[in-house]
């Protein structure tokens, strides 16, 4: 890629907002994320009792769904990503690259 190109997308207003826009994205949903991460893994350093607790009468403790439920919630925050990143990032990408193109 020529230097002349890359200093037109740097300078692009497009471009400018398509990098804000999924920085901020990111770093929201990197926040989520360490949030329940961690906090699931504090859960299991200080309140071991709490996640040891019986759900009925087998064997399945509460510790258990939790961490399923943490499973389930990278997987959704995953796909959120993907999806916002398909509908909102792309069409911002296309824009930018129309518009340097001609």
């Amino acid at each position: 890629m020529d230097a002349e190109l890359v200093t037109r997308i740097a300078n692009s207003p497009n471009y400018q907002a398509l990098k804000a826009k999924r920085t901020r994205f990111g770093r929201r949903l990197t926040l989520v994320m360490m949030a329940a991460y961690y906090g699931f893994i504090l859960l299991v350093a200080f309140n071991k009792s709490f996640l040891s607790q019986k759900l009925g009468a087998g064997v399945m403790t509460l510790g258990i769904p939790i961490g399923f439920g943490l499973i389930v919630f990278t997987i959704a925050i995953t796909a959120y990503y993907v999806n916002r990143a398909n509908r909102e990032f792309d069409t911002l990408s296309d824009a930018i690259a129309k518009e340097v193109l001609e």
